[in-house]
């Protein structure tokens, strides 16, 4: 019975390998957080500052994540938040920048 020598992997939601990753889950939650913060609020014109700060934050976590990454659940969803803080971090320069209107 090969099925009873395989071990369960399923254990965990982003540990593919069975093994615990805080740091690795903890900069996935904050990029994924940062990331649709920064994509919704870049919908309206008046929080770009607001935008573009959180898009920048989010690209900045989830560039480290995936540069410590170690499974690809935690690598698709950090392609997720750094897609979303993206264009977050676009539309907010786009609409006034991270120091508009301040200045």
């Amino acid at each position: 019975m090969a099925q009873a020598l395989r071990p369960n992997t399923v254990g965990g939601l982003f540990a593919t390998d069975g093994k615990p990753h805080p740091l690795q889950d903890t900069l996935l939650a904050v990029t994924l957080v940062l990331g649709i913060t920064s994509f919704v609020t870049a919908m309206f014109h008046d929080l770009h500052l607001l935008s573009s700060w959180t898009g920048l934050v989010g690209i900045l976590t989830g560039a480290y994540g995936q540069w410590v990454s170690e499974t690809t659940r935690e690598r698709f969803g950090l392609i997720l938040g750094l897609g979303a803080a993206g264009v977050g971090f676009f539309l907010g320069m786009a609409h006034g920048g991270l120091f508009g209107g301040v200045f």
